[in-house]
């Protein structure tokens, strides 16, 4: 399948990246135009866009969801390590957010490096799924954790 998505990917379009090559289709293919482009290019070619005007998956939906969480949200309710993945993503990428976790700011700071130190967005989503692929690791350490506090607080909400 193909994805289209704005040029200059930092947070959330490598977090979503790797998010669709890890769990949805290894086999992705991933087009980087501007960002006028996108939902053109969506409709033209038949391919999914996201985090950008007019693409399937907006950069902020009508629920204030960023692509990387509305994708956790619809495809992948199950996992527990891509819900609070997914708090983070929307944390580190929404402009006003970044003190909603605490990982958010140091995600934010990492990406901003990511077209430093490689020569494209096709390079960029490659490398940048290392860091995504350490920080699914981390959060799955605490995973008992994770799924008593999610838990805890899906019956607060209830009562």
């Amino acid at each position: 399948m193909k994805w289209v998505t704005r040029e200059g990917i930092r947070v959330n379009r490598t977090a979503t990246c790797w998010l669709i090559r890890r769990f949805l289709d290894p086999e992705a293919e991933f087009i980087f135009v501007p960002a006028d482009q996108v939902a053109s290019m969506q409709a033209e070619i038949g391919t999914t866009g996201f985090d950008a005007p007019g693409a399937t998956y907006p950069h902020k939906d009508a629920e204030g969801l960023c692509s990387f969480t509305a994708l956790v949200h619809e495809r992948l309710v199950g996992d527990p390590i891509l819900w609070e993945m997914a708090r983070i993503v929307q944390a580190a990428d929404i402009r006003g957010q970044s003190d909603d976790h605490p990982a958010a700011c140091g995600l934010q700071l990492i990406s901003r490096g990511f077209p430093l130190v490689t020569k494209d967005d096709h390079e960029t989503a490659e490398r940048a799924a290392f860091v995504y692929d350490a920080l699914y690791a981390s959060i799955q350490q605490d995973t008992p954790q994770l799924t008593t506090r999610r838990e805890t607080s899906k019956r607060k909400e209830e009562e």
